[in-house]
């Protein structure tokens, strides 16, 4: 009997995703399941292009098919998901902002990624490997399994000689299917651009393309050809197919560059690909990719992802995957991403300042077509509140459906938890006591010990790797002039200066240090002084007290910062008095 996809969490977009795919796998091979035991292994991928620093916004093109096929997995079913790392593709332009790398890499420019050196001073072979290392990493560390596939190595060994002969030989049907998106040029006017800027492996075929207004192959005077040579004589792929034999499998090329020219027989040439529009769908047919998701850009009328569903079919003889469009991921204060600038933040960056389970989470809570933000600024505060806020609720029973299910894809694979923190604080005292303590652990230990007397910190590493990464947030992401440097000596002036409503808000303060010396107790007392000054009680509640008090609050709060740390805002005061030591705030506020 046929075997019925069952979502565990019906609420969410990965479950339903999971059972079209579980389904669609099926139809695919009818007759062959009887149990999940006999299924046929479910093909899911992603494609990579290594051509500068892969960034957050690649990485929704990893933790899409990911999730999905996690989710496949943990329902029992096989799942091989492929990420192609389209290491033979041109290298189209020199980035900005890549360390080690000076205009004179401009020379490789049309040479496969895998051929192009690496930054000066890496320890990796090629341009190509230098760049997919870091991504290999952070994939690792966020419990991706996957299996890797060097496109240099599938051309070049040969892997798809057949598919290559076979697009070569039915290349007018090709032609004639990419003719019905080309852009027709009026005599003496430009050609007009396409709805959606091409992305950027269309972008790569168009520029190694011989035909100056097309993105889909070589054309000249001897017809369209999908192939596109790398020079036998510089490397690059600057070349013309100026003649083809279907029987013979003789190529003749010329390089516009260096001008070398040569004949073989590509039957038995592997210095090649094919130009993108149809290399994809020809990958999908081969490896049998039920699952593959693109970005808004591929989208578009005649974009590839949409050419491809034709070409897969009338001429590969396979189907498309089933593809949802993902949308585009930014960092606050940025605009859209693009791998083709250096300095843009990779998953490496986002992993020093936030533990793996918050980035998954990032990507599992929002469907694909959804935009959203990752905060390298203050906002990565709030986001740690909003994610320990679900965690207690997934931990009481109070959570939706769809925030359960996006909590336990962000903390585990089918292959199990991934590693977090024991001992999971505020991410913002964390990073508050980094700050303050500039990292030194005898003063972080101390500090964190107190905020909770009744069961106080032993060992740093109860709270590590959070308070790792809040650190090299502090110290990577802050500016220097909104650090946190602690007076060291009192405002002698500015306590003089004070009225009796000023003094004596400093003396209730320091009058309930000792017996409030906790991160509790402390935000009781500091923000329950101003009510004491206005004749309330200390544990009244907003709704008790006029909108006055909060004038006040602001007043004594400022007040503090100034007479702590100079200035008129700082971490928060309870943090920050734990972190000063109770005898230095005494001498601080003037006692």
């Amino acid at each position: 009997m046929p075997i019925v996809a069952q979502s565990t969490e019906t609420t969410d977009w990965v479950s339903r995703f999971a059972d079209e795919v579980i389904e669609e796998s099926e139809r695919r091979a009818p007759g062959a399941v009887t149990s999940v035991a006999t299924a046929p292994v479910v093909v899911v991928a992603s494609g990579l292009s290594p051509s500068g620093p892969i960034h957050l916004g690649n990485l929704r093109e990893v933790m899409t098919p990911h999730l999905v096929a996690d989710e496949i997995r943990r329902r029992g079913h096989q799942v091989r998901h492929l990420i192609s790392w389209d290491d033979y593709d041109r290298y189209r332009k020199v980035p900005n902002g890549v360390d080690g790398v000076d205009s004179s890499w401009a020379e490789h420019i049309g040479r496969p990624l895998t051929a192009v050196p690496a930054p000066k001073g890496s320890a990796y072979s090629s341009w190509a490997e230098h760049f997919k290392a870091a991504m290999v990493d952070a994939l690792a560390e966020l419990g991706v399994e996957f299996d890797g596939i060097s496109q240099t190595e599938q051309y070049t060994s040969g892997v798809y000689r057949e598919q290559i002969l076979h697009a070569m030989k039915h290349r007018g049907d090709i032609d004639a299917i990419l003719d019905q998106y080309r852009t027709k040029k009026a005599p003496g006017k430009k050609p007009q651009q396409s709805q959606k800027p091409l992305d950027e492996a269309e972008l790569e075929a168009a520029e190694g393309s011989g035909a100056a207004a097309e993105d889909d192959g070589s054309s000249g005077s001897a017809g369209y050809f999908p192939y596109k040579p790398f020079c036998g004589g510089c490397g690059k792929d600057l070349t013309t197919v100026t003649a083809y034999d279907d029987d013979s499998t003789e190529l003749t090329y010329t390089c516009t560059a260096c001008g070398f020219s040569e004949t073989v027989l590509l039957s038995e040439f592997n210095r090649g690909k094919l130009v993108w529009k149809v290399d994809w769908p020809m990958r999908w047919a081969y490896e049998g990719v039920v699952f593959e998701p693109s970005g808004v850009d591929h989208s578009s009328p005649g974009s590839s992802f949409q050419v491809g569903g034709q070409i897969v079919g009338s001429i590969f003889g396979g189907k498309q995957p089933i593809g949802p469009m993902y949308a585009f991921v930014g960092i606050s204060g940025m605009a859209k991403m693009s791998s083709s600038k250096g300095g843009v933040p990779t998953p490496a960056d986002a992993l020093k300042i936030m533990e793996p389970q918050i980035l998954r989470w990032l990507y599992a809570r929002r469907r694909p077509n959804q935009s959203f933000k990752i905060a390298f600024d203050q906002e990565i505060q709030r986001l740690y509140d909003e994610w320990d806020k679900l965690d207690a609720k997934v931990a009481d029973g109070s959570a939706l459906p769809a925030d359960v299910a996006a909590h336990s894809r962000a903390v585990r694979t089918a292959g199990g938890e991934l590693p977090r923190t024991a001992r999971a604080l505020p991410y913002r005292t964390l990073a508050s006591v980094a700050d303050i303590t500039a990292g030194a652990e005898d003063q972080t230990l101390r500090i964190l010990s107190e905020l909770d007397p009744a069961d106080p910190l032993v060992s740093l590493d109860e709270v590590r790797p959070r308070l790792d990464k809040a650190e090299a947030w502090i110290n990577t992401q802050v500016p220097a002039d909104q650090r946190t440097v602690v007076r060291q000596e009192p405002d002698v002036e500015l306590i003089k200066s004070l009225d009796d409503q000023g003094r004596q808000s400093l003396r209730l303060l320091l009058d309930g240090l000792a017996d409030n010396w906790s991160l509790d107790g402390l935000s009781d007392l500091v923000y329950g002084v101003p009510k004491v000054q206005a004749g309330f009680p200390a544990d009244a509640t907003p709704k008790e007290l006029p909108a006055e008090i909060k004038v006040a609050q602001r007043t004594f709060f400022a007040l503090l910062y100034h007479l702590l740390v100079g200035r008129d805002t700082g971490p928060r005061l309870p943090t920050l008095l734990l972190a000063v030591g109770q005898e230095r705030v005494r001498v601080l506020l003037g006692e």
